[in-house]
């Protein structure tokens, strides 16, 4: 029976928003399980450091700056909930939304599922026009590389079953984390569902830090991950 869940938030100079988005999360329900929540800061800079002494979560800490993947290979390790989730420490995504996520794993019919930002149903702040081409491409070419259908492929909302995503070795440090690991949840046959969630995005002069290398890099990791492990 599952009992805890995991709530992942890694943590780069977000000092103007780290305490909004504690409080969303400590507010959601998350389907009645326990959380345990683990703080994993990347080496910040802009005074963040000093608003975890507020907090009684688990705090990790980078001696330098490594990237979004490395932060949560540190956090995957010491997390010990039935569930594992990932929560950005920005506002883009309101932490209300897991649930439906969560359930469905809590209902044995998922192994993973992720919350898509481009399926419709939520409300959803237009994108930059070239974010949503390299969405939507990064996620054609993820389904053709691998059978699936995803619309989202891409997004922070992520929710895995514990047992499964721990078998995982992550090897990205940077945002590639995302295609490296949904390539390698797909090809060892993971039941992965996919539901809408809300999309609240940033632009670059708001802190958004992901850019066109970035998609380059998801290409290549993309294609690596598809012929090895």
């Amino acid at each position: 029976m599952m009992e805890k869940i995991t709530i992942l938030i890694p943590v780069y100079n977000e000092v103007g928003t780290l305490e909004k988005i504690l409080k969303k999360v400590e507010e959601a329900n998350f389907c009645g399980l326990e959380k345990e929540i683990i703080l994993i800061d990347d080496y910040s800079t802009d005074g963040t450091k000093e608003l975890y002494k507020n907090y009684p979560y688990k705090i990790l800490y980078h001696e330098f700056n490594q990237g979004k993947g490395a932060a949560l290979r540190t956090g995957f390790k010491e997390a010990t909930g039935d569930i594992i989730v990932i929560q950005d420490a920005d506002l883009e995504y309101d932490p209300v939304d897991y649930e439906p996520l969560v359930q469905l794993i809590l209902d044995g019919k998922a192994d993973v599922c992720y919350g898509s930002r481009l399926s419709g149903g939520k409300p959803s702040r237009s994108f930059m026009f070239h974010h949503l081409l390299g969405n939507k491409f990064l996620s054609l070419l993820t389904n053709i590389l691998y059978g699936s259908t995803l619309t989202d492929m891409e997004t922070c909302y992520k929710a895995f079953k514990a047992e499964f995503i721990k078998g995982i070795e992550i090897k990205s440090n940077r945002f590639d984390f995302e295609p490296e690991i949904t390539a390698k949840i797909l090809k060892r046959g993971a039941r992965l569902y996919e539901l809408p969630v809300s999309y609240y995005g940033r632009e670059f002069a708001e802190g958004k830090k992901i850019t066109w290398k970035d998609g380059i890099h998801a290409i290549i990791a993309l294609i690596k991950f598809r012929f090895i492990d």
